[in-house]
């Protein structure tokens, strides 16, 4: 069989897969790789830019799995690595979480603001969708104790992070993505169970 060169997508999962071997997502302990699978789901839903989804599948990469923006560009390409880059938040490791979340949202609502490329804000949606459908997932299950094992447990503090992306990237508000993650936004920190 003919070896074929792989796509930007191809690289760049086989490159996620490989750097979150292992890990599980801390809130529901599945496997990590699941979450920008979804996230790379979602937004293909909205854009079919290989470019667009190779960064959603990295995303998470640099912040959690000890990638360089660096290793991303060699492997992907610059408008990959640009993206990852914009979606990364600085986790301030030499001070405690929760002392830098609103910190570090605020940096990264910025960034969302001020990004000139559309596909910033189409992975900062499918990131944050993939987020809150877990959220509403927990919500279901335990209520507001659900906020307990967050680095900020305060639910009006989440509830302005997660409603400003909301507002940031109602351009989509076409798109059958933003329009989930508004009601589930709704229904988390509105109370509600049923959506």
């Amino acid at each position: 069989m003919e070896q074929k060169e792989l796509s930007v997508l191809d690289r760049a999962i086989c490159l996620a897969v490989q750097v979150h071997a292992g890990m599980e997502r801390k809130k529901d302990g599945v496997p990590y790789i699941l979450h920008p699978m979804e996230a790379t789901v979602i937004a293909s839903t909205i854009t079919a830019a290989p470019e667009v989804l190779a960064a959603m599948m990295l995303h998470d990469t640099v912040e959690d799995a000890g990638v360089t923006v660096e290793e991303i560009r060699a492997a992907c390409g610059e408008r990959v690595a640009a993206l990852v880059r914009s979606e990364t938040e600085d986790k301030y490791r030499e001070r405690p979480a929760g002392e830098t979340w609103m910190q570090r949202k605020t940096e990264a609502l910025e960034e969302l603001k001020k990004a000139g490329d559309p596909g910033v804000r189409i992975m900062f949606l499918a990131d944050k969708l993939a987020n809150m459908r877990s959220f509403f997932r927990l919500f279901r299950k335990d209520g507001p104790a659900i906020w307990n094992g967050f680095n900020e447990k305060d639910p009006q503090k989440q509830e302005w992070y997660y409603r400003a992306v909301s507002e940031l990237t109602k351009d989509l508000s076409g798109t059958d993505a933003w329009q989930e993650y508004t009601r589930l936004v709704d229904a988390v920190f509105g109370g509600e169970k049923d959506v």
